[in-house]
């Protein structure tokens, strides 16, 4: 009976292993990708960091812990995306899209939101210079549809 239990839990273990998802997670850390679409795609912890992101479309896309660092994403679309818990230190992202896009929890130090339409962003714990805190309280505006946050308070405006 023992050797029975100990089949069936190697049997199952093995069953589960061959059934289990595939890595998420890509490198394409420094990789020119202008004009590249990723959107409606599932991109939890892949590393895009110091890549060439203009114009890239990531629009509704899963980018929850994705590290952007020092990435060039000028007038990229992030509309919808998941960006929770992202690394966005040193990147580009002016011109961006990130309506309605849920960047709770990101590290964003030193990164360039310039001319972004960041209508609905839900900026919830991100981490932000006081200087750009500022200059994106001067367009915030809407609701988030999936966390239901104003992006004025999540960027604590006054």
């Amino acid at each position: 009976m023992v050797l029975g239990v100990c089949w069936c839990a190697i049997a199952g273990f093995s069953l589960l292993s061959l059934n289990a998802p595939p890595a998420l997670a890509e490198d394409y850390t420094k990789g020119f990708f202008m004009e590249q679409d990723f959107s409606n795609r599932d991109l939890r912890d892949s590393s895009f960091r110091s890549a060439s992101l203009q114009k890239a479309n990531f629009s509704h896309s899963n980018l929850e812990g994705v590290t952007f660092f020092s990435a060039n994403l000028d007038s990229a679309n992030l509309e919808g995306a998941n960006l929770s818990n992202a690394v966005l230190g040193s990147a580009r992202l002016t011109r961006a899209n990130l309506k309605n896009a849920i960047l709770e929890g990101a590290l964003a130090p030193n990164a360039r939101f310039d001319k972004a339409n960041i209508e609905g962003a839900d900026f919830t714990d991100v981490f932000l210079r006081s200087d750009i805190q500022e200059k994106l309280c001067e367009v915030a505006s809407g609701t988030n549809p999936v966390t239901g946050r104003d992006t004025r308070d999540t960027l604590f405006c006054s």
